[in-house]
């Protein structure tokens, strides 16, 4: 995936939209939504706390989730979402947001959000979740996490990153490309 891909919609003002960190597990979602938190001065959330106990332990045991698992998840999310949006002008959202139909929910539910794909190569995944040891999600998901994962489409606002290159150049070209679709340039350090 090339650093330039965007979607359709990517002109959007992106002021107070909430911005999506997504892609599957091990991709690096949680770090790169709290650098750019930190860098936009809003509020970071973290899509796995919103999980159910149930939720967990069922990846806990490799199982994947299905859309029913997910569904009250991605609503618990979005809602988070909202309230951070109102309450500081922003919001960065580390969740994975594998499906189309997840984004639409989540459209549905904050109006236009911006969606930041991290993409890489398998083994690159799967070698940095072997290396994870303090996460209820391990390796034995990403194969099926890959199996329902669908890229955003043109008509969606955000572009894909790839993760084989170090974390602060995927920083600047997420900041970059967060001020091309309209972030306000005071909360952009």
């Amino acid at each position: 995936m090339d650093h330039g891909e965007t979607g359709g919609n990517a002109s959007r003002p992106v002021a107070a939209s909430p911005v999506f960190v997504m892609g599957v597990c091990g991709v690096g979602k949680s770090l790169l939504a709290r650098r750019l938190a930190d860098a936009l001065g809003v509020a970071m959330v973290e899509a796995d706390d919103f999980h159910s106990d149930e939720n967990r332990r069922k990846m806990a045991r490799d199982l994947p989730l299905t859309d029913a698992d997910r569904l009250p998840w991605l609503d618990a999310v979005s809602a988070a979402a909202k309230r951070q949006v109102q309450s500081t002008g922003g919001a960065v959202v580390a969740c994975s947001c594998l499906r189309r139909a997840y984004r639409d929910r989540i459209r549905g539910a904050l109006g236009n959000s911006v969606f930041l794909h991290l993409a890489g190569p398998r083994a690159l995944i799967a070698e940095r979740l072997a290396a994870r040891t303090s996460h209820f999600v391990g390796a034995g998901l990403l194969d099926s996490q890959l199996d329902i994962l669908e890229p955003l489409e043109d008509d969606e606002s955000g572009i894909a990153l790839e993760i084989n290159v170090p974390i602060d150049d995927v920083v600047v070209t997420a900041l970059d490309e967060l001020r091309r679709m309209g972030a306000p340039a005071q909360s952009i350090v």
